[in-house]
């Protein structure tokens, strides 16, 4: 019984240590454009324009569909690296993420 406790105080510490962040998507930019976090993070991006955008990684690791209008898209970064992405619907547009 308590070597089942210590798992699920490891397992629980886990999930505590990582963190949610939020990019939000207004004026046809991307808001913070530049987010550094850590591997195991999740990623939440706000559309607060009135027309949707996507959120579409470089190298095709990772892409939103079209989030509309006060809608929002979720992702768990699940490797370190650097990944610079777009909104395919508007080139200006560009962000990036820096996972450590």
């Amino acid at each position: 019984m308590l070597s089942a406790l210590m798992i699920g105080a490891v397992s629980f510490q886990s999930r505590a240590e990582s963190a949610t962040h939020t990019v939000v998507i207004e004026a046809m930019q991307f808001t913070p454009q530049s987010l550094e976090m850590r591997q195991g993070d999740t990623i939440v991006w706000v559309n607060k324009d009135a027309f949707p955008h996507n959120v579409t990684a470089m190298d095709g690791s990772f892409r939103s569909g079209d989030i509309d209008a006060d809608g929002s898209w979720k992702f768990e970064v699940e490797r370190k690296g650097e990944f610079p992405y777009r909104c395919t619907l508007h080139s200006t547009m560009k962000g990036n993420l820096i996972v450590k």
